[in-house]
């Protein structure tokens, strides 16, 4: 099947993961996911994202994937009946309370990666449950993966690209202890991916940790061994990075969409993977590894960065003020930074989405041709249409 699922973390970052050829999207709503501090989707929102989505073919998952108190069980029944409402397609979870109320309201269940299924008989046992799919575990390599997915009598889903974490699937208690924030309640502080200086407390010397940042991980990158994972049966391709920006979720989505493509038409050359490598480089990342599909990962797997090693980074410019479709000329005010001819540009929107292409003629109000606009409104072209109030960047070499 070669689902290829991409996450969401706004509107704009929805529409972007359409553009790019996600077979299903994945988000969160209210407070118990496992990404509190991402913008999300609001509940009264989940019915029309669900209708948009499912008018162009497109899943929609909802993760409900946190641990759950007695005190918010209310709540949980609340975001259920909004799920079900929304006729949305299957509900993310691990803890047993969403699990039973979920199948008590007769939604699809697909049991997160929370869960730690690393086996078989773990497999079975919440297929017995209900599950129709389960997401292992990540520290399997491809050769247990495609083990289980022989045996199992449900969808096996697997990431296949985005942030890793140093702890066993996420079940991290560093941020908790260091500030009351639990990564297993979505509200992680990230502390694993900071510099440190350990201190000999006998003779007060110090040493200071950074290049090889030995609790942060480098991203997961699984697109040049794109193919093994496709020979080995997985049905869904999962891309982490709901807290990531929506140039991100298009570009990651994109790059998946044309490898997955490719490998299935037997084009899947060299050439073409080094193309979408230097694509997966341009937008955030710690530097990329295969985590533990080829094998346990050693320290070439560990960040040498702390945060991005992004070849490209945007910068605000401004905000469209109107588009005018028969010249297919947008009209924009130019307020923080001058953009020129042949400069590389972005817009986003909540329902453009993520448009970007290279400037090639510009002019000022009075339609007066530039090579150079700067704290003053004009005009160029414009592939498609955009909105008014869309953001404007320019994206640069970092």
């Amino acid at each position: 099947m070669c689902e290829l699922l991409a996450p969401v973390r706004d509107e704009i970052s929805f529409v972007a993961a359409l553009e790019a050829g996600a077979n299903a999207v994945y988000f969160g709503i209210g407070s118990l996911n496992m990404r509190i501090n991402s913008k999300g989707i609001e509940p009264e929102m989940l019915a029309d994202i669900v209708k948009r989505a499912h008018a162009k073919n497109v899943k929609v998952y909802t993760t409900l994937n946190t641990i759950v108190y007695d005190d918010e069980l209310e709540m949980l029944d609340e975001l259920l009946d909004i799920i079900k409402a929304a006729n949305t397609d299957a509900v993310i979870c691990s803890d047993f309370a969403v699990i039973n109320k979920a199948k008590e309201k007769g939604l699809p269940i697909h049991i997160s990666t929370q869960a730690n299924i690393s086996n078989i008989e773990a497999v079975k046992f919440y297929a017995e449950l209900g599950a129709e799919r389960v997401v292992l575990a990540r520290e399997l390599t491809l050769e247990q993966i495609a083990e289980i997915k022989q045996k199992s009598p449900i969808e096996i889903e697997t990431f296949v690209h985005g942030a890793m974490c140093v702890s066993v699937s996420g079940r991290c208690f560093m941020s908790q202890a260091m500030f009351g924030a639990s990564a297993n309640r979505g509200d992680c502080y990230q502390p694993c991916r900071r510099e440190y200086t350990i201190i000999d407390n006998d003779s007060k010397k110090q040493l200071k940790i950074g290049d090889g940042y030995v609790l942060s991980p480098k991203d997961m990158c699984t697109l040049p061994i794109m193919k093994k994972l496709i020979n080995a049966g997985i049905d869904c391709f999962k891309i982490e990075g709901r807290s990531r920006s929506p140039e991100y979720i298009k570009a990651v989505t994109a790059a998946y969409r044309q490898a997955i493509d490719a490998v299935k038409s037997d084009t899947f050359t060299k050439s073409v993977r080094n193309e979408l490598m230097t694509r997966l480089k341009s937008v955030y990342n710690r530097g990329f590894s295969t985590g533990f599909y080829l094998g346990k990962p050693g320290g070439k797997d560990f960040s040498k960065v702390n945060g991005s090693s992004a070849t490209h980074k945007k910068i605000t410019v401004g905000k469209i003020l109107h588009y005018y479709p028969k010249p297919a000329v947008a009209f924009a005010a130019i307020e923080a930074c001058p953009i020129s001819i042949g400069d590389k540009i972005q817009i986003q929107g909540p329902t453009t989405g993520v448009l970007e292409f290279e400037i090639t003629d510009l002019r000022t109000e009075d339609e007066k041709p530039v090579t150079t606009l700067n704290k003053t409104r004009g005009t160029f072209p414009c592939p498609r249409k955009v909105r008014t109030s869309d953001r404007l960047f320019k994206v640069i070499k970092n």
